[in-house]
């Protein structure tokens, strides 16, 4: 069963439409499930709030620990950007980051790391350095090409010989630019777990588009995943666990904002 387009206008909304959408499917899971986000990358109060309750939910329950943020920074380490900026962030994260991170030589890397050390007979060759350089020059041309911006994760010869479970999930990323000057990201994943893995990749993309747009001096526009197999797993809860996280972060995303913060009602679920 193939779900609708789905639409919102931030990530943590879309987080959870796309979650429950699935989640009513038999054996919670679709094929070819494409969101849309208008604007990937503001957080209103009601977001972070939804952050805190899916991180709350895997410290409690996952076996892996992973929090938002820290799948996020497999895509775009923030916090390295930010100590360091561009390009110098590229070789600490290399040198520094990654062999802290990087638990065996079997392991598939970081979407970050295969950006930047894309294997090639003459070495490894920092793609993400290159796109953004050949778009910042075409927008500085005043009449930059739109469409030429592909960035790919998987690893056909790596990849189609590793291990089928564990490995990379997020296959493919086409970024265009379109008439308004605003970056576009679409992004093409294999297989997408909603629990463990969706919230913190939505946060990673609008971050490394963020980056990107800054770079290239363009504004951010809309994301787009397409998730081509799509699961709503439990994080290691049970369904009764799960649907309670959706229930809260509901209620969260239906509360009014005063100047504030949040009202009362959504602090005291969160």
């Amino acid at each position: 069963m193939f779900l609708p387009r789905l639409s919102r206008p931030r990530a943590a909304e879309a987080w959870l439409a796309a979650s429950k959408a699935v989640h009513a499917l038999p054996r919670h899971e679709s094929h070819h499930v494409l969101i849309d986000i208008d604007d990937p990358v503001s957080e209103t109060d009601k977001d972070r709030a939804v952050i805190a309750e899916v991180d709350s939910y895997l410290v409690e329950h996952s076996e892996t620990g992973f929090l938002v943020r820290t799948v996020a920074n497999t895509i775009f380490p923030q916090s390295t950007y930010e100590d360091h900026g561009s390009p110098a962030f590229y070789n600490v994260y290399i040198e520094k980051v990654f062999p802290k991170l990087k638990r065996s030589s079997r392991d598939w890397g970081r979407y970050f790391e295969r950006m930047m050390a894309h294997p090639t007979p003459a070495g490894p060759e920092n793609l993400l350095d290159k796109l953004v350089r050949k778009m910042k020059r075409n927008v500085e041309s005043k009449s930059p090409y739109r469409n030429i911006y592909e960035l790919p994760i998987y690893n056909p010869v790596k990849d189609a010989e590793g291990s089928p479970r564990g490995g990379q999930c997020l296959s493919y990323l086409s970024f265009k630019i379109d008439k308004e000057r605003r970056l576009l990201l679409s992004a093409v994943y294999r297989n997408h777990y909603y629990t463990e893995k969706l919230l913190g990749n939505m946060v990673g993309l609008g971050r490394l588009m963020q980056f990107v747009a800054d770079e290239a001096g363009l504004t951010v526009g809309p994301l787009s995943i397409l998730s081509t197999h799509a699961v709503v797993d439990t994080g290691g809860a049970n369904q009764a666990a799960l649907k309670a996280l959706h229930a809260r972060c509901a209620a969260i995303l239906a509360t009014r904002v005063t100047h504030r913060g949040l009202t009362d009602t959504a602090r005291s679920i969160s």
